[in-house]
């Protein structure tokens, strides 16, 4: 209780700055995770090389007078790092991938519960700070010469699972301070955290990953533990309302405001579990800097059951949905710069920049599909629209060259569209459905349903594409978009958004 009173009295000139706040916080704290996630894509190309090169310098030195000694170290060094060298590099890879996005979907379904019974703040701070020490830890694997994949596995695992904190706290505290007047933009806007967080982690991992790769790891993790501290100090999970009375009746009704004086007003916007009062001496109207605080804490309505989220109506179907379109976005954001490095010939680096321009593309997309699903208020027809475009263009990535830029950016605009407006509009708009009575405590465990299932198909597609990247990369285009059509084949059920 104290947290709320504490939370309830930051004086602020009107309410519109603590959305703002709350807006940018969240930004933030949720490009940390993703730019903590992207350099396992980037270090892939540095984990294993291109070892043609070094089999031919291999023969030419065994007919030489080097010795075997110096020629095996540097076979080692330049094949790739151990057990990522061998021919089964891919289905490591992949292996590596579906831990994480397994363990990750399975969490998922369990941290939406436990946020709606934890404080949002406490909770999201302590996955961020564990998020922050797991990614650290892989990089130290370099730092530390560890060979182990069972040390990479349990590592990915692991942080898979406690970042599952972060998607379903940030969608709640944005849902509570945002309507659904303009919810698709302020969403579209607001989830282009995904491709920021991309962008950031690729270019920070592609100016490490040729001299360390190591620090493309521990650098972001720092930052992620950074804004953990920051979201622990700032972070203002819902609006309170603070009923002032006075001999006259009520006195605060919106503004906050300084006065001259050294007194202030308060935030009054309250919850429908709280009703609050100061008590003011009766010859003043003033709010003294210190007030003291009685709060009457009402019933509160209670959290929300898996089984009751699931019979909202349009959760399952979204929910398969996104599924496919997880599936195929999180290809392309594991697998798409070691793509750009084999079919392009490129290195580690300059193939890491290259792919920030599928996340560019992913910005303008998520924008766009919430504009326009706030213009015909139809978001299930948005996704349809987009999904629909997408397989055809993912079709023509495959038989395009990848040094052709903007079919990067129109890619990654229309993969990303639908999937960034399910997880964060029509996520909002199921969790604060009229079927739940005002309930609002529902949005965060219909949130990591949706992304849960979508999380299910983040971690098929990576390990399906180091499957199938074994017999060509044609067939990993083939597996997306079919993908892309069986999300589309879902949306005739969802026509209630």
């Amino acid at each position: 209780m104290s947290s709320l009173i504490s939370q309830s009295c930051l004086p602020v000139c009107s309410p519109f700055r603590y959305r703002a706040l709350t807006f940018i916080l969240t930004f933030l704290l949720y490009t940390s995770f993703h730019l903590s996630r992207k350099p396992i894509s980037i270090v892939k190309s540095e984990l294993h090389k291109n070892c043609s090169a070094v089999s031919e310098a291999a023969i030419i030195a065994s007919s030489s007078s080097q010795q075997p000694s110096l020629l095996s170290l540097h076979t080692d060094v330049d094949c790739g790092w151990k057990p990522f060298d061998k021919s089964n590099y891919k289905q490591l890879l992949g292996a590596m991938d579906y831990s994480f996005l397994c363990a990750y979907a399975i969490g998922m379904y369990l941290s939406g519960i436990i946020g709606e019974r934890l404080p949002i703040r406490l909770y999201l701070t302590v996955g961020m700070l564990a998020s922050g020490v797991f990614t650290c830890l892989f990089g130290l694997g370099y730092i530390y010469n560890i060979h182990n994949l069972s040390f990479y596995i349990f590592v990915q695992v692991a942080n898979g699972l406690v970042q599952t904190a972060g998607w379903p706290s940030v969608v709640t505290c944005i849902g509570n301070w945002f309507g659904k007047g303009r919810r698709g933009l302020i969403m579209g806007l607001w989830n282009s955290h995904t491709s920021v967080g991309n962008i950031l982690g690729s270019l920070i991992a592609g100016y490490w990953v040729s001299s360390n790769w190591g620090m493309s790891f521990i650098v972001p993790g720092l930052i992620i533990i950074i804004m953990g501290v920051v979201c622990f100090l700032f972070l203002i999970e819902r609006k309170y309302i603070l009923s002032v009375l006075t001999p006259r009746g009520p006195l605060c009704s919106s503004a906050v405001r300084w006065s001259g004086y050294g007194y202030r007003s308060l935030l009054c916007s309250l919850p429908q579990s709280y009703d609050t009062e100061l008590l003011l001496p009766r010859e003043s109207e003033r709010i003294p800097m210190q007030p003291v605080v009685v709060v009457k804490s009402e019933s509160e309505p209670s959290a929300i059951s898996f089984m009751g989220a699931l019979r909202i109506p349009g959760v399952v179907e979204f929910s398969l949905c996104l599924l496919f379109a997880k599936l195929v976005s999180y290809t392309f954001l594991f697998w798409l710069p070691l793509y750009i490095t084999k079919a392009a010939h490129l290195d580690a680096k300059k193939a890491g920049d290259l792919s920030t321009l599928f996340d560019v593309g992913g910005i303008v997309g998520g924008v766009l599909a919430g504009v326009i699903s706030d213009k015909l208020g139809k978001r299930a027809t948005t996704c349809a629209v987009m999904l629909l475009v997408a397989a055809p263009t993912v079709s023509l990535h495959c038989t395009a060259t990848v040094r052709k830029h903007r079919m990067l950016l129109v890619c990654g605009g229309l993969v990303n569209g639908p999937y960034a407006l399910i997880t964060t509009a029509v996520s909002a708009d199921l969790g604060t459905h009229k079927s739940l009575k005002g309930n609002a405590r529902a949005l965060s465990t219909v949130t990591a349903i949706i992304d849960g299932t979508g999380s299910v198909g983040a971690a098929l597609g990576p390990l399906l594409a180091g499957l199938l990247s074994a017999g060509g990369w044609d067939q990993v285009f083939y597996m997306l978009m079919t993908a892309d059509f069986l999300a589309l084949l879902v949306r005739p059920l969802t026509c209630i958004i």
